[in-house]
C-alpha cells in the first residue's frame, strides 16, 4: 500500500509539470535547479505553482490553494515503514492524481 501511495504522488507531479509546460512554463537553467519547479517535488511544488505564470496560471495557482490535493504526501515517504502510511492517506491520494490526470486531458 505505501508504494501504490507513493507512485500516486510522482503520477500527480508528473500530472502536475505537464500541465505547466501547456502553460508556457519551461524549466531552467541546470544551475537554477533549486529554484524551478520542474525539479520539486509536493509539497514544495504546490507552494512554487503559486506563482505561476503562463496561459494556465490561475489553474495552476488553485492548485497551490487547495489544501486536500496530496495531503501529507512527502517524496521521503519512499524510505517510510508501511505501517507509517495509512490507508485513508492513499485513497486521498490516488484521488488526487486521478484529479490531476483528468485535467490533463483539457490541455
Amino acid at each position: 500500500m505505501a508504494v501504490a501511495g507513493y507512485l500516486f504522488g510522482i503520477a500527480g507531479e508528473l500530472a502536475v509539470k505537464e500541465l505547466m509546460r501547456a502553460s508556457g512554463m519551461r524549466p531552467l537553467p541546470e544551475a537554477d535547479r533549486r529554484e524551478d519547479p520542474f525539479f520539486a517535488h509536493f509539497p514544495v511544488l504546490k507552494r512554487m505553482l503559486a506563482t505561476a505564470q503562463g496561459r494556465r496560471a490561475g489553474e495552476l495557482r488553485k492548485l497551490s490553494e487547495d489544501h486536500g490535493l496530496f495531503q501529507n504526501w512527502d517524496i521521503a515517504m519512499r524510505y517510510a515503514p508501511t505501517r507509517d502510511i495509512s490507508a485513508n492517506w492513499v485513497g486521498a491520494w490516488k484521488a488526487s492524481a486521478e484529479k490531476l490526470i483528468d485535467r490533463m486531458g483539457t490541455v
